[in-house]
């Protein structure tokens, strides 16, 4: 069963904390210096924050599955939406080992696509998350390096 994936960015973790653990009446299940994560049942969400140096706001979305046939089927609707998927492949991020892809929709958010295959002691260096965000040539914060490396 698919889980919806929302990723927010914060500038006080701890504010920030309090606040969805009131919304959600739950704990994070995750929590880090700089990221916490719920995995909530009702709504079916894997929702997570991070002070990782994107400004404050959505920082992107996503569908997480649980098994590689359901990875296969969401990656066969990445590309039938059309654009530039970027297939990261094996990574670690967000403290966790996945094998992930991305997409960025027509208003230009970051949407990925991942199958949780273990924990990370880490969080991960971001690269996947630099590149997915120049899939759009419009993206307003790549550095050139990145668009090169995106092609």
């Amino acid at each position: 069963m698919k889980r919806m994936h929302v990723h927010v960015a914060v500038n006080d973790l701890p504010r920030a904390i309090g606040f969805y653990s009131a919304l959600f009446a739950a704990e994070p299940s995750v929590t880090k210096t700089d990221y916490a994560k719920w995995m909530l049942d009702d709504p079916r969400v894997n929702f997570a924050i991070s002070t990782r140096g994107r400004r404050a706001g959505l920082d992107h979305l996503g569908i997480q599955v649980e098994d590689k046939a359901e990875l296969n089927e969401i990656y066969a609707r990445l590309h039938k939406a059309g654009g530039n998927v970027v297939e990261q492949g094996q990574t670690s991020c967000c403290y966790a080992k996945s094998e992930k892809s991305w997409i960025d929709d027509p208003a230009g958010i970051s949407w990925e696509t991942f199958l949780t295959t273990g924990e990370s002691i880490g969080y991960g260096d971001g690269s996947g998350e630099r590149i997915a965000r120049v899939a759009h040539a419009k993206a307003c914060c790549a550095p050139q390096a990145a668009l090169t490396a995106a092609k």
